[in-house]
Parts: C-alpha cells; sequence; structure tokens
C-alpha cells in the first residue's frame, strides 16, 4: 500500500479535463545529440547559502490531510492538456491509442534480415541484447506496476521478400510509403506463425548490418498510435518500435548500455515524446530516458511515471491555490511516499518537483537533490516539451560518467537553494533534508 503524500498548505480548487486528440501520429526518430550546454534560462533561479527558511504567507489547517483522503479529483487544476493535435502531447492523461502501460504487458519481438544483408549472429543473441534488461528496467521504474514480458515465438531470422534498400528506410523517414510496405511484409511473414492478437506492442529488432552505424545516423523509430497501419490476424500493428544497427560508443559498455535504446522506443507507445531538441538543446539532460538514452542508466521524470500510471493520487501533491504549501518528497527511486509536485501554471504549463538520488536505475547522479522542471503540453515531440532548471547554471555539472549531458548533471536543488518564477509569481524552496533523506520543499505563488 503506498504511503499518503504528507502537505500542508492552502485548500485546492477542482477542475476537471480531457483531452481529445488524434491517436494517429509518427514519432520522429531519435537522434545522437551533441552534449551542447544548455541555453540561458528565461526565469530566474536563486541559489541561497543561508538556511532556506522563508517567510511564509499563512497556511490553514484544513489542508492538514493527506490528499488520498481527498481523492483523485484535487488533481484535476495540474491534469494539463495540449491542443488537439499536438504530436505525443505531455498531457494528462494520455489519449488513447497506445499500449496500456500497467499490468501484464506482452512484448512481440520479431528479428529480421534481408537478402542484401543476411542476420549477423543468431536471431537469439539479438533478443537477449534487449529482453533481460529492458524488461528489469521497467519493472524498476515502474516500482513493479508494469509487468513487461518481452517474448519471441520465432527464434531464427525473419527474411523480408525485398532487399533492405528496397524499403528506402532512412532517417526520418515517413510511414508511407517504405515502412508501410515493410509492416506489410513483415506480418505476410509472421503471420502464419505469430498471433498477433496475444501481444501489446511489437518490437522488430533488425540485424545490426543493416543500416550505417548509429553513431553516424540513428535510424530506431517507433511508430506509436497508428491505427491505419497494416492488420494483423484482425489488429492493426499500431505500435510498433523498429532497432537497428548498435548504439555502442565505443567505450566497452555496450553490454551494459546498448539495450536502453529499447525502453526509449517503447516509451513512445506508452505514449511518451521525445524530449531531446532536434535543434541540439539538452533541455532535459540524463534526467530521462527520453531525452538521452545512451551512455548509463537513467530514470524516467516521475511526470512521466504519473503519465504512465504508476504513480498514486496519493503521491501527487498539486499546488494551484495562491497561499504557501510544504510537501514531504522521498527518493523517486523508492517504492511508496510522496513523489511529484505539481504547480501548474495555465491549463497547458506547469512546474513539476521531485527529489531524485543514485538508486534504482539512475547510476549517474552525482548531486542528489530536488528537480524542478517545466512541463508544456502544447509543444510537439522532439522540440522541447520539457525543460530542467539549473540550480547551478554553467558550473560545468558534476558527473564524470561518458556520455552524459554533463552541464545539467548537477542541476537538483539542495536545502537552501530556491527556485523563483517572478512573472508567474512562484517560488519553490528546498528547506530541509531529514535523516531518511526526505527532502522538504514549500511553494508559495501568489
Amino acid at each position: 500500500m503506498q504511503q499518503p503524500f504528507r502537505r500542508h498548505g492552502i485548500r485546492q480548487g477542482v477542475r476537471h479535463g480531457v483531452r481529445h486528440a488524434i491517436p494517429r501520429r509518427r514519432i520522429r526518430p531519435r537522434r545522437a545529440i551533441a552534449l551542447a550546454s544548455v541555453t540561458a534560462l528565461t526565469l530566474a533561479v536563486s541559489t541561497s547559502a543561508g538556511t532556506g527558511h522563508l517567510t511564509a504567507k499563512p497556511t490553514t489547517s484544513a489542508e492538514a490531510t493527506p490528499l488520498a483522503s481527498r481523492g483523485t479529483t484535487q488533481l484535476g487544476p495540474c491534469m494539463i492538456r495540449g491542443r488537439v493535435g499536438v504530436q505525443m502531447s505531455e498531457g494528462i492523461p494520455t489519449p488513447p491509442g497506445y499500449s496500456r502501460s500497467t499490468g501484464t504487458v506482452r512484448a512481440l519481438n520479431l528479428m529480421i534480415d534481408f537478402s542484401d544483408v543476411p542476420g549477423e549472429g543468431s536471431a537469439m543473441d539479438r533478443f537477449a541484447e534487449f529482453a533481460p534488461q529492458t524488461q528489469r528496467w521497467f519493472r524498476t521504474s515502474s516500482y513493479g506496476r508494469i509487468d513487461y514480458r518481452p517474448e519471441a515465438p520465432v527464434t531464427e531470422w525473419l527474411r523480408m521478400p525485398k532487399p533492405f534498400h528496397a524499403y528506402g528506410i532512412e532517417r526520418g523517414a515517413p510511414f508511407e510509403p517504405g515502412y508501410r510496405r515493410l509492416v506489410q511484409d513483415l506480418v505476410r511473414v509472421a503471420d502464419p506463425v505469430v498471433d498477433f492478437r496475444a501481444y501489446d506492442l511489437v518490437n522488430v529488432l533488425v540485424t545490426p548490418n543493416a543500416g550505417p552505424s548509429a553513431l553516424d545516423t540513428v535510424l530506431s523509430v517507433t511508430f506509436a498510435g497508428n491505427k491505419e497501419a497494416p492488420v494483423a490476424d484482425g489488429k492493426p500493428v499500431a505500435n510498433a518500435s523498429f532497432v537497428y544497427s548498435r548504439q555502442d560508443d565505443g567505450s566497452g559498455s555496450y553490454d551494459e548500455t546498448g539495450y536502453r535504446v529499447l525502453p526509449h522506443e517503447n516509451g513512445h507507445v506508452f505514449g511518451l515524446p521525445d524530449l531531446y531538441t532536434h535543434e541540439g538543446g539538452g533541455a532535459v539532460g540524463h534526467w530521462d530516458i527520453m531525452s538521452e538514452d545512451w551512455g548509463v542508466d537513467n530514470d524516467l521524470l516521475g511526470w512521466h511515471k504519473w503519465k504512465l500510471g504508476w504513480l498514486d493520487a496519493a503521491q501527487v501533491g498539486c499546488a494551484s491555490a495562491p497561499g504557501t504549501a510544504e510537501y514531504t518528497l522521498t527518493p523517486l527511486a523508492t517504492t511508496g511516499g510522496g513523489k511529484l509536485v505539481v504547480v501548474p501554471l495555465d491549463s497547458r504549463t506547469a512546474y513539476a518537483v521531485e527529489l531524485r538520488t543514485r538508486a534504482g536505475n539512475d547510476v549517474a547522479v552525482c548531486r542528489p537533490g530536488v528537480l524542478v522542471y517545466k512541463v508544456d503540453a502544447d509543444i510537439d515531440t522532439g522540440n522541447g516539451p520539457i525543460k530542467v532548471y539549473d540550480s547551478r547554471r554553467d558550473s560545468g555539472g558534476c558527473t564524470r560518467s561518458p556520455n552524459v549531458h554533463a552541464e545539467l548533471s548537477d542541476a537538483p536543488f539542495v536545502p537552501g537553494d530556491a527556485f523563483k518564477d517572478v512573472r508567474a509569481g512562484v517560488e519553490i524552496t528546498v528547506t530541509e533534508v531529514d535523516a531518511a533523506g526526505n527532502h522538504r520543499v514549500r511553494v508559495m505563488r501568489r
């Protein structure tokens, strides 16, 4: 049983909203972003060398009760949503059409090759590059709420009827017509031995010698919520991820890190957008696998865990009303306790606050503390829908892990630090840390 979110402050308002969107959206292919410096913040971020205790506005005793006892409707003002047509919006709830992200999720894995690029090694070796580690990653990140089951009913390479070059697969290739032909051929070859109705999503693991090296260009791509996809056994192949090449940086860590392209791509079939920006900016850094899926392991942001159904309502605080509220955050990697505070700015944008530590999937955290970021449900995938704020701008970061966005590695706020948005009238202060490592945060808003 989850522990309730401990919260004190001003009573929240209630507002409901359901976002309706066209689910048929193509996910733009990932790209290896240069680890560039973050652009300067547009909002004021201040760091104090003092105790971090602020003079707060008066609070009311009505807010001493946990969110769980007030029901999930109290989260309504924090369930931001984008306009219809936003590609892979960060809005909550996720619209229909994507694979479910809780309970038992059966992932069909098909290993394919071509006459001009025959399978490199055995098909089951290719499957083993991803399956067990991806399963463990999802179990850890979701606190066991998703039972991700990778299955490979066909243990040999499935030979496609056309050579690889005939499909016109390249970076940024649209679903029409090349991928449609590939999926049609895949269904035609696999259907006699595979019951597609038994699976929630499809992973197409292409022989790694097809196409260029991932160091040159990244072909891996996901088509999610595509109900106009070819049909297999009466079911559209609507949520399918394609993985090419090997994301090997030459550091010798591929066996431990190479699998991470798959949970990233599967994040799309669950409705999560790309957090990197196509212009090469590092808006989120290594704080979410939807931003950087190379290098050492990392987790998802708390916002995404809420979006995927891995957090209870009692674990999310909604600071929507004027006044002062205080929350106790427990480490995001641990089960139970308060995990996320949301400060809505309007119906489409919000700040999110969470505690990140070196635990679980977060092996590269070098400055534990409170992460503050902005979520914009109106920004398309790949255009920077989330932005992490750096408590120590231009410091160069603290990580020494290879292929990690170093500048944002020391982004978390620690006791005595405060984040301020003067224009919006929002101030988020980390006031203290207890013996168990939980952090207390105070949210003040006009």
